[in-house]
């Protein structure tokens, strides 16, 4: 633990080690007390969203505000959004977690380990969580390295401890083993090959088409037609920017597979999410589609615009 604190001169520690025992009593004592249930709860699943005073308002709308007031916790539960609310905390994760108040950051950390327990439970895509811990990590190591330079709110012991709760959490998905499903019914590999086709086809994340073709052979040779990641190239990339980057393969074709892992490093793909949070651009107020909000537009469905994880945080970036 102490190596990934360390900075690139290896006398420098965080503490020493004659008080190591002390101290690692004191981070669990203080992440006991400040790990209990702390999500605030709320009666309305909404928020307006206002960056600066008014008349009618006074002060600003902060992201912290919106993550405690959205009942994430629960949207986790929900298939449709799940990715979408990974996705979030990763780009907080990445670059906005300073600004969480300390009843934000509480909240962050409760919803993410009740997404880790949902993986380890479900199975289900552990390699988006995988991601986002490797970010929270590489984000967490920084800010503790640079206490003092940067703005941590709260016990540097609770942040400590919080870094030793992700590295246990990287550990147990490493160690994490998916059960083979018993069925005696029909299976996957019983279905026709333009059916199988067809829902490569339906994909969008070139990672998912590629864990597919792992499961039998049929699948891996349709997995790997070049018609197919031309397709999923096409839909994520404009053609001006698979011009620039063509990967020509031995026998002289377009090798699309590559071109659209090349293509990823440098522009982004496009995101689908089954839900989204949605903005109400006359009402400026937050919410999800199916809890509604207030509105007061003579015609409320013209005036909603969904909201990507992007969009989200740019919201409040005064």
């Amino acid at each position: 633990m102490q190596s990934i604190l360390n900075g690139d001169d290896e006398d420098e520690e965080i503490y020493s080690t004659e008080d190591c025992e002390f101290a690692a009593k004191k981070r669990k004592k203080d992440h006991f007390r400040n790990n209990a249930d702390s999500q605030c709860f709320y009666r309305e699943k909404w928020i307006y969203v206002h960056k600066e005073s008014t008349k009618e308002r006074h002060g600003y709308c902060t992201l912290g505000e919106a993550f405690n007031r959205l009942d994430f916790s629960s949207a986790i539960q929900d298939i449709r959004r799940f990715n979408y609310v990974v996705k979030l905390l990763q780009l907080i994760a990445k670059s906005q977690l300073t600004s969480l108040s300390g009843a934000a950051q509480k909240n962050y950390f409760n919803i993410l380990d009740k997404i880790v327990r949902k993986v380890m439970e479900d199975q289900y895509n552990p390699r988006l969580i995988k991601d986002l811990l490797q970010d929270l990590s590489s984000t967490l190591c920084i800010l503790i390295r640079g206490v003092g330079k940067s703005v941590l709110v709260g016990n540097i012991n609770i942040w400590i401890c919080r870094l030793e709760t992700i590295l246990l959490w990287q550990q147990q998905l490493k160690n994490l083993q998916m059960n083979k499903q018993v069925n005696n019914g029909l299976t996957l590999s019983d279905l026709p090959l333009h059916m199988l086709n067809n829902i490569l086809y339906r994909f969008s994340d070139g990672w998912d088409i590629i864990t597919l073709g792992q499961v039998t052979p049929t699948l891996y040779m349709l997995s790997e037609d070049r018609q197919l990641w031309k397709k999923l190239c096409q839909y994520h990339f404009a053609e001006k920017q698979f011009c620039r980057h063509l990967i020509p393969s031995e026998k002289g074709h377009i090798d699309w597979k590559l071109m659209y892992f090349a293509l990823q490093k440098y522009y982004p793909i496009k995101e689908q999410y089954g839900d989204t949070l949605h903005f109400c651009r006359h009402c400026s107020i937050l919410f999800w589609k199916d809890t509604g909000h207030p509105c007061t537009a003579s015609d409320p469905n013209t005036c909603l615009m969904p909201v990507s994880p992007q969009h989200f945080i740019d919201l409040f970036k005064f």
